[in-house]
């Protein structure tokens, strides 16, 4: 080190951090248990915080409980043993004004380190006793070493035994045997975003000139993290157009116009620009590859259909996968009557046509159902298949697979779309089309679903009324709750009771759905036709109580949270989440979304009370908003990425500075850049940035890494 060309990322991996001064066997092993292995991981091994010294404050000024920074004279050193044993240094400080006193638990070397007649920064909490001000175990500097700027604060690990000085320390020995660091991004991309170079923010974020130095420092360093992972997402999609052969699909058809004119309203702007991205792309060589995400009621399902129906008329067909077996039978169920009537030309009829066949595959259908169906997707004559994942079975294939919808993809894992995506004919994929009813942010999406093209459905069909939600923190309140419920019962519509577990548990304190249901039926809605729904039930008894409940046979379903996706019920106007603090916005989102969907006011009421500020914040943006998207950027700023990076796998361990929250305004600057790179290039992605290519391979997850040696 120390000489020859800049420094790239690689050739840092290949050094061990053994090979600075002051790294011992002792201090190697330490390093290693938090991560720290070579120079690389050193150098990205970046500060929490930092601490503004350049400025200090007089003694005789210090409030109590202030943290502040003094540079003072020793006046004297005390050592001496507490009663339980541990060594106490006691040193006074005295700068002209006042005296202030430090002491240090365990430090016997500070009796070595601060000699009568030094000078020294101290920066500590003021606290006082007897009168006198004092610090307990304050951060020190001798006038010389670190005063008059800023510090780096570095994570400490105290079983490691490492402290944030002994990482600055070696950090800034690294840096000054690395010369310069290698830039992997182009000057025009720098100066087009107003980007520091790649050198000047490893020293800055390490040993900043000011607070406003390690900010841009860490905006191009976050940047460079950002790149890499949307580089992967876009030479992905670039690969699947390249690659894949597609299905051109007839976009001219009367089966779509027919469901327009079926309709008793006229589609949303937003749902038929929809349709614009959906046929476009399904007219095209490429295959679709696109998510839909769109708000609770905005009406996915019918921009869903638009594809299904493009897809069937040129002769192909169409699956639906969705999470939940009561999901399915809805879907099955909205689709088919939809397209009741609809037919499709047939050389095999007297008239020449036959209707279009909707079928669905569960739990529910028998052997001999089961087999009728299977061959009539292997001759052609299903048109539409509804279900679960059972759809992925080897014994589900299709004649010709022309458009996959998958509902709730969030449920389902990128193998599974694969797999279904493989049923295609041929070596024809067919079009995939993703939907997500859970809105997620636009930064978020870039990131999870990358690899995607994306549509947003952001305005609600006429008729959907906004929905009242109201938090009844009290018992007083929960009555007036169940008196709601029984005043909506006796006009003739209904409720959802929805209870967080089924049986009850010693280690969680909430009420199951069975339990509550026992309670309320002899309770406070005694009297009214209350219904029980979970998960555990048998699928013939969960389908019995749906339909009872749908016909109106029931006024209240009291259900766990099967009932959160997809589920429509016009009749039902009360949603009530008992101990909603213990759902997260996008569920309770979600089970708002349950009411509202037919012509009556319509109310959502949280119960329970608020165990920490996070949850108050939680409830109150759902009092505040019915918007899906609003509330999924409140959820991003209370809950981080982390619940959706999660989702991703790779390439989350390279997002060491880069925030999703934080950052909103990058990702999209990176996603702009990871293609102007990819595109640029043709046919061979990154062939002329082999710096960048070899820090994917390096940084990312092993999946990435072999697709981008493979491309």
């Amino acid at each position: 080190m120390g000489a020859g060309d800049p420094k790239t990322l690689t050739d840092l991996a290949g050094i061990g951090v053994g090979r600075l001064a002051g790294v011992g066997t002792k201090n190697l092993a330490a390093l290693s248990e938090v991560g720290v292995n070579s120079l690389l991981d050193l150098v990205t091994f970046y500060p929490r915080r930092y601490l503004d010294r350049t400025n200090h404050r007089a003694i005789a000024e210090l409030a109590e409980s202030e943290q502040a920074m003094v540079l003072a004279t020793v006046r004297k050193v005390a050592t001496r043993r507490t009663r339980s044993g541990r060594s106490l240094v006691e040193v006074d400080l005295h700068d002209g004004s006042s005296y202030l006193r430090v002491s240090f638990f365990n430090q016997a070397w500070r009796a070595r380190q601060l000699q009568e007649g030094a000078q020294a920064v101290v920066f500590g909490k003021v606290e006082r006793h007897m009168g006198r001000r004092q610090m307990t175990n304050p951060v020190v500097d001798l006038v010389g070493d670190r005063t008059g700027r800023i510090v780096a604060v570095y994570p400490q690990s105290d079983k490691a035994g490492i402290s944030s000085w002994q990482v600055g320390t070696w950090v800034s020995e690294a840096l000054r045997r690395v010369t310069e660091f290698s830039d992997p991004l182009p000057g025009r991309i720098r100066e087009s975003y107003g980007l520091a170079g790649r050198d000047w923010a490893f020293r800055q974020i390490h040993n900043p000139s000011s607070l406003g130095a390690a900010n841009k420092a860490r905006t191009r360093l976050a940047f460079d993290e950002l790149v890499r992972l949307q580089v992967v997402l876009v030479m992905r999609k670039r690969a699947l157009e390249r690659s894949s052969k597609g299905i051109r699909h007839n976009v001219e058809g009367r089966l779509l116009e027919r469901l327009r004119g079926r309709l008793p309203f006229t589609l949303t702007a937003a749902q038929e620009s929809a349709l614009e991205d959906i046929t476009a792309d399904m007219a095209g060589a490429y295959p679709m590859h696109r998510l839909l995400q769109g708000d609770v009621g905005s009406g996915k399902t019918l921009v869903a259909l638009g594809a299904l129906l493009t897809a069937i008329e040129g002769g192909h067909q169409g699956a639906v996968m969705v999470p939940t077996e009561v999901l399915a039978e809805q879907h099955h169920a909205a689709i088919s009557g939809l397209l009741r009537d609809f037919t499709l030309p047939s050389s095999g009829t007297l008239t020449g046509e036959r209707p279009v066949s909707v079928e669905l595959i569960s739990n529910r259908v028998g052997a001999a159902q089961r087999r009728r169906i299977l061959s009539g997707l292997a001759d052609g004559t299903v048109d539409v298949l509804v279900g679960t994942h059972a759809l992925l079975g080897e014994t589900v294939d299709f004649n010709s697979l022309g458009c996959v919808v998958i509902d709730e993809q969030h449920r389902f894992g990128v193998e599974q779309r694969a797999t279904l995506r493989g049923k295609g004919p041929g070596d024809a994929i067919p079009d995939v089309l993703v939907m997500t009813a859970t809105p997620i942010p636009r930064t978020a999406a870039m990131t999870v679903y990358g690899d995607l093209d994306t549509t947003i459905l952001d305005e609600l069909p006429p008729g959907r009324r906004p929905i009242t939600t109201v938090w009844a923190r009290d018992t007083s309140a929960e009555s007036e709750v169940w008196e709601k419920v029984r005043a909506e019962a006796a006009l003739g519509r209904q409720s959802y009771v929805v209870c967080p577990l089924v049986e009850e548990s010693e280690k969680v304190a909430s009420k199951s759905a069975a339990a509550e249901w026992e309670r309320l039926s002899a309770g406070e809605l005694r009297g009214l036709r209350v219904g029980l729904l979970h998960g555990q039930m048998p699928v013939t008894e969960k389908q019995s109580v749906m339909d009872e409940f749908r016909s109106g046979e029931l006024d209240v379903l009291v259900s766990t949270t099967v009932i959160e996706v997809g589920v429509d019920v016009p009749n039902a106007t009360v949603m009530v989440i008992e101990d909603a603090g213990r759902f997260g916005v996008a569920q309770l989102h979600q089970l708002r979304g349950r009411v509202g969907r037919g012509e009556h006011d319509s109310w959502c009421f949280l119960l329970g009370t608020a165990q920490a500020d996070e949850t108050e914040q939680r409830l109150q943006a759902l009092v505040a908003s019915n918007d899906g998207f609003e509330l999924a950027e409140v959820d991003l700023d209370l809950r981080g990425e982390g619940t959706i990076l999660g989702s991703r796998q790779k390439g989350s361990n390279d997002l060491k500075l880069a925030s999703l929250r934080r950052d909103r305004e990058l990702v999209a600057q990176a996603r702009e850049v990871a293609f102007s790179l990819v595109d640029a290039d043709g046919p061979t992605p990154l062939s002329a940035h082999g710096e960048l290519a070899a820090e994917i391979g390096l940084l990312l997850g092993e999946e990435d890494r072999e697709f981008l040696f493979k491309s």
